[in-house]
């Protein structure tokens, strides 16, 4: 009995240190794709090309259940996780945070100043960068995409793939809606992952 005690306390402990490391000292949560930069969003953007990956920025803030949600629920998913991190440049900002963020335009701002100028109110809220910014545009007016609030697994892989793809630029009838709605039918058709 004091054997089976031992193994369940280590693997409680080894639950709560794994939860515990992927929270960091601001108390949002962090995953491998993350990337930790000066938050000079022309520079990022750069980084992000020379990568072959998309600039995108993603709200967060400290004890916010909707990123909690994200995080374990749709993140957590290998398919999910993997895409983003093969397609991706993630810059995670803080809705409530201190650190200077360098916009598009020149602005620089503490994160949460950013956001109010941004006009960013929910977490998560997810902004899709296009590779390249004309001169004097904030992120906001450059975006191809805004993903604002907790989704599933589905409409989230589905709209990094949208963006991906650039199915934004294309000129037909299938707007992000349509898309999403043809893939649900794919899926559960069995035709796609």
């Amino acid at each position: 009995m004091k054997s089976l005690l031992t193994t369940f306390a280590a693997l409680a402990l080894a639950a709560t240190t794994l939860s515990a490391e992927t929270i960091g000292d601001d108390g949002l949560h962090k995953t491998p794709w993350m990337r930790d930069t000066f938050k000079d969003l022309r520079e990022d953007l750069a980084e992000a090309n020379a990568e072959g990956k998309r600039l995108v920025l993603f709200f967060e803030q400290r004890g916010c259940i909707y990123c909690t949600k994200m995080h374990k629920e749709v993140f957590s998913r290998e398919n999910v996780s993997d895409y983003i991190g093969e397609n991706y440049f993630v810059v995670q900002l803080n809705l409530h945070g201190n650190i200077e963020v360098t916009d598009f335009d020149g602005d620089v701002l503490d994160e949460r100043d950013m956001a109010r100028k941004w006009g960013i109110l929910f977490t998560p809220t997810i902004m899709f960068m296009p590779e390249e910014v004309k001169e004097g545009l904030t992120a906001p007016q450059a975006a191809v995409a805004v993903m604002p609030g907790a989704f599933g697994a589905g409409t989230t892989l589905d709209m990094f793939t949208w963006v991906q793809e650039k199915r934004y630029l294309l000129d037909n009838d299938e707007d992000f809606q349509r898309y999403h709605a043809r893939r649900i039918q794919e899926r559960n058709n069995g035709k796609t992952d």
